[in-house]
């Protein structure tokens, strides 16, 4: 018997991949050496964390 609940999971990591794929491209496109390019990397994991903290910031004030 299929699981009738998947196809909503796959349809939210598509979302948060492409959300990753274009923070690559925005924050790769605005570095500038190696070490920056590193750090762009590591933003574009983890903007959606910071992203869902402002916004839970804002509701709460």
């Amino acid at each position: 018997m299929a699981d009738r609940g998947s196809g909503t999971a796959a349809g939210g990591g598509a979302i948060y991949g492409i959300g990753i794929l274009g923070a690559w491209v925005w924050f790769w496109q605005q570095a500038d050496g190696f070490w920056w390019h590193v750090w762009a990397v590591i933003e574009g994991i983890l903007w959606p964390a910071y992203l869902v903290y402002q916004a839970f910031s804002a509701l709460a004030a």
